[in-house]
């Protein structure tokens, strides 16, 4: 059963929540992150997940968008490369997305653009075929002639998407930060068992305040 445990209304509270209820990342506090060798991924906010009639619709995508938006503008106004990813798929190149869930996003669907809100100009957008975004893409090049050492991840899905992308970006050397109000899923359960797992062992959780704030104190 999906649930809408974002709202703009609540959103910093459960947030704050989820966060507190988390494991310490190995290391703790020396897992500093640092603007100058970042880079903001964003993961697949497509109207696909957004449009309550799909079948895939976010009931919380809605409710991040702020605070991806934000992100954003902190990284570009830093000169920080910010990079999207759109999930498209053929008959052809769906693998198990096409078995396991019956229906893929094809390019010609309206709904497999961004949604309002989402649009970072002159950023490069990687078309992803799976789950994960390093996956037969450009992206580890895009982030290795970029000098990218440390990886913020956000958008959708949490436990799905998200969850691949930073333990294949963990495999890779990146040290990965991902802002627990700055991704999204189906329930709150699927979204705090997925932070659980990365922060053990994959990735620093951070809400996207404390990531602008760096930014701020960077200057």
């Amino acid at each position: 059963m999906k649930e809408r445990y974002f709202t703009t209304d609540n959103i910093a509270e459960v947030s704050a929540g989820m966060l507190s209820g988390l494991p310490q990342p190995r290391g703790g506090n020396d897992r500093i992150f640092s603007p100058g060798c970042s880079a903001l991924l964003i993961l697949d906010m497509q109207k696909y997940f957004l449009d309550e009639s799909s079948h895939a619709h976010i009931p919380s995508m809605e409710a991040i968008i702020p605070g991806i938006a934000a992100l954003a503008k902190a990284f570009s106004a830093a000169g920080r490369p910010v990079i999207l990813t759109r999930h498209l798929n053929t008959d052809n190149n769906a693998g198990m997305m096409g078995v396991w869930w019956q229906d893929i996003i094809r390019e010609e669907d309206q709904m497999s653009l961004f949604v309002e809100g989402i649009s970072v100009p002159g950023s490069p957008v990687i078309v992803k075929t799976q789950y994960d975004a390093f996956y037969s893409t450009k992206l580890e090049e895009i982030l290795s002639w970029e000098g990218v050492s440390q990886l913020v991840v956000t958008g959708v899905m949490a436990h799905l998407c998200v969850e691949s992308t930073v333990r294949s970006a963990f495999v890779r050397g990146f040290e990965v930060f991902v802002p627990v109000d700055s991704i999204a899923t189906y329930t709150i359960e699927l979204h705090t068992g997925s932070l659980r797992g990365l922060s053990h062992g994959f990735a620093v959780p951070v809400t996207s305040a404390m990531i602008t704030e760096a930014f701020k104190d960077a200057r």
